[in-house]
């Protein structure tokens, strides 16, 4: 044998030195014990405790038995609970106490055939315009001891599709919306099936719905009079897409601001944004920075605060001076544009008081046979800062 055969000979014979070992004891691996090695002795099995069946709900029926009471007599304290007397209230109450009774209000919105529920679908649940117009909304709906959903359909057209038909599957008691195309046929359709709909931050004069709006060619206007009256004459309007209402009317309202003025329409230059956020407006002062100096404006007018926000932190980086090089106005007065770090001029909106409003005529059509459709529409007010007039 040669000695490499021998050595392939050796590798293949176990060395009973290193044959391992049976393991006994307490020494024996979880694996054997496991598996039940008959080598590793015996094994006692581990007794498993019986599982604990789920405790079903306290249904009406339980409350009833506990309280000695009908179970009319719990429906009454459920729904109409000036129909019982405080004693046998105090009763039924103390049985769904101490039964940890949850009342089903799924069931309920079944045999009622809608819900307590209204819903605000909002355009960007990013821009803290919305959530302070939501939390309008909330005031009201809490006061009438309803709850609200929040929906957010991010300026998509298709989202917000969905989310109507969701909402209108739920039986929603309205909608509040604040939509990408106001004419959309869902919101025209959605009433007459019997989902009452309120148009929020976009008036509309259809007849056929109530909107609760700001006049905003009346804010593109006051913004646009504001840096005429401090001296501009070129001036940026930042803000887009064009398919969003709120934008196309603000830029009405400050070309309508440039004509009465007597300047040329050219004066106002349009910077396209592809939404209305900071780091659109970021991408806006970029550009404008970019602009030669003979024909760069010396202020600018965004479409909303986010807009304005980003532009502003722009121009600190690239070392423009705001206002010196730059006079900025912004839209909606957020509760960030009085704490940015030059802080913002702004045409201000009563976020909250919109919501509010948008939410009391929702409840009073989905209630009142005699409801009449209205158009409220709120005036703009402009906030100066330091962003046009700088510390002066």
């Amino acid at each position: 044998m040669t000695p490499s055969g021998a050595a392939d000979r050796a590798r293949r014979t176990p060395d009973p030195a290193r044959t391992a070992k049976p393991v006994t004891g307490r020494s024996r691996s979880a694996r054997a014990l496991r598996a039940g090695d008959p080598g590793s002795g015996p094994i006692t099995p581990r007794k498993r405790r019986p599982a604990v069946p789920a405790r079903s709900a306290a249904g009406v029926k339980d409350v009833a038995a506990a309280a000695g009471v009908s179970l009319g007599t719990v429906s009454n304290v459920l729904n109409r609970p000036e129909m019982v007397s405080p004693t046998t209230r105090a009763k039924v109450e103390d049985a769904m106490a101490s039964l940890g009774f949850v009342r089903n209000e799924s069931a309920r919105q079944l045999r009622a055939g809608s819900s307590r529920i209204i819903a605000y679908l909002m355009l960007d649940a990013g821009n803290p315009f919305f959530t302070d117009v939501a939390r309008g909304v909330e005031e009201a709906a809490q006061k009438a001891g309803l709850s609200v959903f929040l929906c957010n359909s991010n300026e998509d057209a298709a989202r917000e599709a969905d989310y109507l038909d969701l909402l209108e599957q739920q039986r929603v008691q309205g909608v509040l919306i604040t939509p990408i195309d106001p004419d959309s046929s869902r919101l025209r359709n959605l009433p007459d099936r019997g989902t009452p709909v309120v148009v929020v931050d976009r008036a509309i004069d259809d007849g056929e719905h109530c909107s609760v709006a700001v006049d905003d060619v009346l804010g593109g206007e006051v913004a646009l009079t504001h840096l005429i009256e401090l001296g501009h004459q070129r001036i940026a309007f930042v803000g887009g897409p064009n398919t969003i209402g709120q934008v196309t009317d603000r830029r009405a309202g400050a070309r309508a601001a440039l004509q009465q003025a007597g300047l040329p329409a050219e004066n106002l230059v349009d910077v396209l944004t592809g939404a209305l956020t900071v780091a659109e407006g970021r991408g806006a002062g970029q550009r404008l920075a970019g602009l030669p100096a003979d024909r760069r404006p010396t202020a600018a007018f965004c479409a909303n605060d986010l807009l304005a926000l980003g532009l502003l932190q722009q121009c600190v980086s690239l070392g423009l001076r705001v206002p010196e090089d730059l006079a900025i106005v912004g839209y909606d007065d957020i509760e960030f544009a009085a704490a940015a770090a030059v802080p913002l001029t702004s045409v201000r909106q009563p976020r909250q008081l919109l919501g509010r409003t948008a939410a009391e005529l929702l409840l009073d059509e989905s209630s009142n046979p005699d409801h009449e459709h209205q158009r409220v529409t709120f005036t703009p007010e402009l906030i100066v800062r330091t962003s046009t007039r700088g510390n002066a």
